[in-house]
């Protein structure tokens, strides 16, 4: 730092560059080199007609310099943040140039969950039907399952197993199909002001 000052005031000398600056009590200083009373804030350079030639900024200490870099950072996230999001604004509404596009990838998105439930739902008849016979067969036992076969208990535990993995099958695709629709949902607010943007900045262009 010293080093640096030094070979800044040489510089000076050799050019006749004055500096001049206005320190925290109002006062305003000049001298040949930098000015260490205004090491906190901006100094302005001078030829020797006068003339300001640059600009010097304040020397942060260490804490300011880390807590600048830190501001620095966060307002370069911050832009990156707001790019990336006008950058999956265009692709979205590049997608999905309108409503009728929207919606036809909603129901592309909705059609396999409805067929697994269909599919689902026609296992579940079947599973009940099982179950109409197997209480038939029961009725030879007074309908007490501890009274009959091995074989058919086990037709019973396995029914009633079955039956209620299915209808958890069921449930989850429901779940998922409200998943889905919550997120169509959002997007097609999202893209409603799009649109509603986008046909605002055409409206002067056509005009002209």
């Amino acid at each position: 730092m010293i080093f640096g000052l030094w070979a800044a005031a040489q510089m000076a000398a050799a050019q006749n560059t004055v500096y001049t600056c206005v320190d925290k009590n109002g006062r305003r200083l000049t001298a040949d080199r930098p000015i260490a009373e205004c090491i906190d804030r901006e100094q302005r350079v001078l030829d020797r007609t006068g003339t300001e030639r640059r600009r010097i900024g304040p020397t942060l200490s260490e804490n300011e310099r880390v807590e600048l870099e830190a501001q620095r950072r966060a307002e370069a996230e911050q832009k990156a943040r707001v790019q990336e999001q006008k950058r999956r604004e265009r692709a979205l509404i590049a997608r999905y140039p309108d409503e009728a596009a929207h919606n036809v990838e909603r129901q592309a998105a909705m059609e396999p969950l409805n067929d697994l439930i269909l599919m689902a739902n026609k296992r579940i008849d079947q599973l009940r039907a099982d179950r109409a016979s197997i209480d038939t067969e029961l009725e030879f036992y007074q309908n007490d399952p501890a009274k009959a076969p091995v074989k058919l208990q086990r037709r019973i535990a396995d029914n009633e197993r079955e039956l209620d993995e299915q209808r958890r099958y069921v449930a989850a695709q429901q779940e998922e199909k409200r998943r889905v629709s919550q997120r169509f949902d959002g997007e097609l607010a999202q893209l409603k002001a799009l649109w509603a943007r986008a046909g605002e900045q055409a409206a002067p262009a056509a005009r002209d």
